[in-house]
């Protein structure tokens, strides 16, 4: 005992040298070096073998660890991961591709199956003996895969010469038909040429007079607040001091503007019916509504546009049928002439679309059955194609060809116009919305 320690404190100490170590499910206060002295122990005297082997064993602590190393790990450690997991204590580094090369080195090293082909399977010599029953799938697989010996072959062109020859009798009367649908053609634009130049056409280039012309000038160069202009009441399409600046050179028309003189068309035509066909004219809204409906083709969204106590007839009854067609930033024509059951499709880019004739020959069958109450088989009616119109070369003009087909056709006249009157019927168009009056 330490002279210095009080009897107490020493008695103290004795009792807890002696007292026994605290169970280890026990989780209060112990003493850590005690807990130490017990594991390593447990460690030095504990066998890495079954206890029923009897075999010498090596108690080094050394060998020990190295055998519960190699325990512990899966069985197929090395068989993947080796590469990154030695990478890793050599550099600290994963590789670059994430172990693919080691991956593909595994995949493309030789196979340790001892599978052996025989001479039978290649045609080559002897090279082992494979004393399984033989794999014949694999036998027929590597007959498929042997190359096929080449085979002289006719050329092609001998066999599309004779292909070409059987059908000469057709290719002949096809070149018939087109030669008589030719000369056909060309009577029709001969006589259409003498009939235009009968026609008295100084009424549709009929000069603006002074007053007319200041006041459309006027319009177009106006500043300040937008305020209406022209008021439609039939109609009630209003035209603001904005909307009708694209009658400007240089602008798009937009649907305000065709829409009001379509509307004018139908007033002329009602003012003197002997002079003009009998016409529909559909505003710009009507072909998008049919034919973009939410399932595509949609009759019953324009069902109740052609009753016969809003327009006074039906659409049997008149000659032509005016539809435009907007086509994103371009404007388009379908004509359905009810006289001479065919559809026409007037671009001024020289375009055609026969997508639109479909939908419009649909359309009409139905909705002469569903207000007339008479089957049409529009299955029969012609897709002419219109191959001399005038055409634009700017890229602002289309709507003003669009309302110039129709006026013209209206009148029953040949397209005799070119993009060189495009400045005169804008103005002239211009004159008859402020007046609301077409001539």
């Amino acid at each position: 005992m330490n002279p210095a320690t009080p009897p107490q404190f020493a008695e103290h100490r004795k009792r807890r040298r002696d007292a026994s170590p605290l169970p280890h499910h026990f989780h209060g206060p112990q003493s850590h070096s005690h807990l130490r002295q017990e594991s390593r122990k447990r460690r030095l005297y504990s066998s890495p073998l079954p206890r029923h082997f009897h075999s010498p064993q090596s108690h080094s602590r050394l060998s020990q660890r190295v055998r519960r190393f190699f325990q512990r790990l899966p069985d197929n450690f090395f068989a993947f991961d080796m590469g990154n997991w030695i990478s890793g204590l050599f550099g600290g580094r994963r590789p670059k591709d994430d172990g693919l090369g080691l991956y593909k080195g595994m995949c493309d090293a030789p196979s340790r199956d001892l599978t052996v082909v025989t001479d039978e399977e290649t045609g080559m010599g002897p090279l082992l003996v494979d004393r399984r029953p033989k794999d014949w799938s694999r036998k027929a697989a590597l007959d498929a895969a042997k190359p096929q010996q080449w085979q002289k072959s006719e050329p092609h062109y001998k066999k599309a010469l004779e292909h070409a020859r059987r059908n000469d009798n057709r290719f002949e009367e096809r070149r018939i038909k087109i030669r008589l649908e030719e000369e056909r053609l060309a009577e029709i634009r001969k006589s259409n040429r003498g009939k235009a130049a009968k026609e008295d056409l100084s009424e549709l280039y009929k000069r603006l007079t002074v007053e007319e012309e200041n006041e459309v000038r006027e319009c177009f160069n106006a500043r300040g607040p937008s305020k209406v202009l022209v008021l439609h009441e039939s109609s009630n399409i209003e035209v603001s001091k904005e909307k009708f600046q694209c009658l400007r050179p240089g602008c798009w028309l937009n649907d305000e503007v065709i829409n009001l003189y379509l509307e004018l068309l139908k007033e002329r035509e009602k003012r003197e019916p002997k002079r003009f066909l009998k016409c529909h004219f559909f505003n710009t809204f009507f072909y998008k509504k049919l034919a973009c409906g939410k399932n595509g083709y949609d009759y019953k969204s324009v069902k109740r546009w052609t009753t016969r106590k809003k327009l006074g007839y039906e659409l049997i009854e008149c000659d032509k049928i005016f539809v435009p067609v907007h086509k994103d930033v371009h404007w388009c024509l379908a004509i359905i002439n009810m006289k001479e059951k065919t559809f026409q499709y007037l671009d001024s880019l020289g375009g055609m679309d026969h997508n639109v004739p479909r939908i419009l020959a649909r359309y009409i069958a139905e909705e002469v059955k569903d207000k007339s109450n008479r089957i049409i088989d529009t299955s029969l009616w012609r897709e002419e194609i219109v191959d001399d119109i005038p055409l634009q070369q700017n890229g602002w003009d289309c709507g003003m060809f669009m309302l110039k087909y129709i006026d013209f056709h209206s009148r029953g006249l040949e397209l005799s116009f070119s993009q060189e009157n495009m400045k005169y019927f804008r103005m002239r168009t211009a004159k008859e919305i402020l007046k609301l009056r077409a001539d």
